[in-house]
């Protein structure tokens, strides 16, 4: 089959399938993005580019808008000339969130068009009006509201939807949410795995030595940010550290901001460290960055518990894989965590808002072998029936068939 693929930042959400398509041998990939350095091969990349940037002036509502219909207008562009080359789809995949599908029923008008619905904005029941400490302006609402232009107008293209989650695809409208399958997106069960053998020296991970009997708390986000908890987390950290003397805590992710506001002056994390001063260890407590894949699955292999704590938002592939590794991970009980984790029988879940619920979360799990153990046993069992990599695969091949009444 003939694939065509939409995604401003290649391969974005669809790596595991592209590559799945490459490796059948029996498929034509064509993948339309904007220029970054990611390659995967036998996938014919072509570029876009955008005629030129949001215009200055333009209503800060519709910004996102403006950006939306110029990437809309470069993709069917460049479609053309893909068409004009010879090449038709027999399928259209792409993300639905930049605006890149908005034009192409121009181009292709008769090709079954699938798109990912990754989230729709609400001004309450979401990430908008949860943490109380960053209080959503109401002077910002029509900015939010008018965010969902594009995901309406995307509903109105008459293709079909995928979401990975089920609460993603609650947050949409009762009306659309009929036409959006669930993908739950799957995890690499055999590199994702737990520990093969028991720990028998010291490690170096991130460039920092732990110890062979020292409890090992890690906490993973792309970037340390208040979206993903990190403040909770350190708040959560003066309370744990007092509570054991042999807990060291690793602290992986970047100084940017992927989701929400920048604080006014320097990072997150400078504005955490100021705020706790010395109430936290630096011996004790490691930022190391961002981790290579490989050190990072380790760093999950070595860690007696791990904290993965969000807004009610799009769930991390983090959260899937310490799963996958089996790891003991402490919660925060709001919505898309409690899709993957049942308390006390794959996880701990704990409420956001509360550092010290947090850290007590987190100690039992260090101090009760046998809860942790059962924990531990019920993230992977989770993952082997619900995160498998071939079952995904499976279930994305089968829904291309349906749409394409082809196999």
């Amino acid at each position: 089959m003939r694939y065509l693929f939409l995604h401003q930042n290649f391969p974005g959400q669809f790596l595991h399938f592209v590559r799945h398509l490459v490796a059948s041998k029996r498929n034509e990939v064509v993948f339309l993005s904007e220029p970054n350095a990611n390659t995967i091969p036998g996938v014919r990349k072509v570029v876009y580019r955008l005629a030129r940037p949001p215009a200055p002036d333009t209503h800060r509502t519709v910004q996102e808008l403006e950006a939306a219909m110029l990437r809309a207008e470069a993709v069917a562009r460049t479609a053309g000339s893909v068409k004009a080359l010879g090449f038709s789809p027999d399928i259209i995949i792409g993300h639905h969130g930049w605006g890149e599908l908005l034009n192409i029923r121009d181009v292709f008008p008769d090709v079954p068009l699938l798109g990912y619905y990754e989230y729709f904005y609400r001004l309450h029941g979401s990430d908008v009006d949860f943490d109380p400490e960053f209080p959503t302006d109401p002077a910002d609402h029509p900015r939010i509201r008018a965010k969902n232009a594009i995901n309406l107008l995307a509903l109105q293209l008459g293709g079909h939807g995928q979401s990975p989650t089920e609460w993603q695809r609650s947050t949409y409208p009762d009306w659309a949410q009929q036409g959006i399958d669930i993908l739950a997106e799957g995890v690499d069960l055999d590199l994702c795995r737990p520990r093969p053998a028991p720990r028998r020296s010291a490690e170096t991970i991130g460039g920092v030595k732990i110890g062979l009997n020292e409890k090992l708390v890690t906490y993973v986000a792309r970037d340390l940010e208040p979206y993903r908890g990190f403040h909770i987390m350190m708040r959560s950290l003066p309370d744990l550290l007092q509570g054991r003397s042999d807990v060291r805590v690793l602290v992986v992710g970047g100084d940017g901001v992927s989701y929400g506001a920048r604080p006014a002056q320097g990072s997150w994390r400078e504005v955490m460290l100021a705020e706790l001063g010395s109430r936290i260890d630096p011996d004790r407590v490691h930022f190391v960055g961002r981790l290579r894949y490989p050190d990072y699955v380790r760093l999950l292999q070595r860690s007696d518990a791990h904290i993965y704590l969000t807004y009610p938002f799009v769930a991390s592939w983090s959260l899937r894989e310490a799963l996958a590794v089996g790891c003991a991970v402490g919660g925060s009980d709001t919505a898309p965590v409690r899709e993957f984790i049942t308390d006390r029988r794959n996880g701990r879940l704990a409420p956001f808002l509360d550092p010290q619920a947090v850290a007590r979360t987190v100690l039992e799990v260090l101090e009760d072998v046998k809860l942790a153990k059962r924990i531990r046993a019920g993230a992977r069992k989770y993952a082997e029936a619900h995160l498998a990599m071939p079952d995904y695969l499976a279930n994305y091949d089968a829904l291309v068939g349906r749409m394409t009444g082809r196999r």
